[in-house]
């Protein structure tokens, strides 16, 4: 195996095992203080780390494989890291309407802003570096995965957003708004992935 896809595969093994981590501090935090932004914060992380085992799965599959074969496995890959955008995003819209409606107030959560804070700093880096060997590797499954985890910065600002005006200024409907914001990402960015795997499949 090549040295680009063996980095591939390590900057997927991170990926998994951060947002793991991620998703069950976020969801244990939402679970206390009843934030549907944390909450969607994550399961975000739990859909980045099912979109890195499908990377995983898609990179180690690159030996002993033909052109056409490895075309297939690319497209499907590609096309499973659009589903898990659409998935989530239907499940934090739905809670964030629902809290609005019922009036359903947060706990303010510090713990939540620097969780936020820290994704804000690592993210970036890791979606640069995927973007990175994906493009040397041509492969639009590791840059439509890129693509999730720099939309995991954006949702780091919202979340953040969300959580600041909920502690400092009890604006609790920060909260909802914010995983509205997070809603609109997901399914912007992933109609773009679907769009691609569906031009790989064309051409």
């Amino acid at each position: 195996m090549s040295q680009l896809y063996k980095k591939g595969l390590y900057l997927e093994y991170f990926t998994v095992g951060y947002n793991i981590l991620e998703a069950v501090v976020s969801i244990l935090l939402g679970a206390i203080n009843n934030s549907i932004a944390l909450i969607g914060f994550g399961l975000d992380s739990i859909v980045e780390s099912l979109s890195g085992c499908i990377l995983i799965w898609r990179l180690s599959q690159h030996q002993n494989l033909t052109p056409e074969s490895e075309a297939k496995i690319e497209r499907q890959a590609t096309q499973f890291v659009a589903i898990t955008f659409f998935l989530m995003a239907g499940y934090i819209g739905f809670e964030s309407l629902r809290k609005l409606i019922n009036q359903d107030v947060p706990e303010p959560s510090f713990m939540g802003i620097l969780l936020a804070l820290l994704s804000l700093m690592i993210m970036p880096l890791l979606a640069w570096q995927k973007n990175k060997v994906g493009k040397q590797l041509n492969s639009k499954a590791l840059i439509a995965d890129a693509k999730e985890t720099l939309v995991c910065s954006f949702l780091s600002v919202a979340l953040l957003l969300g959580l600041v005006g909920n502690y400092w200024f009890s604006f609790w409907q920060a909260d909802p708004f914010a995983g509205f914001i997070i809603v609109f990402y997901l399914i912007k960015e992933g109609w773009e992935v679907w769009e691609e795997a569906h031009e790989s499949d064309v051409d």
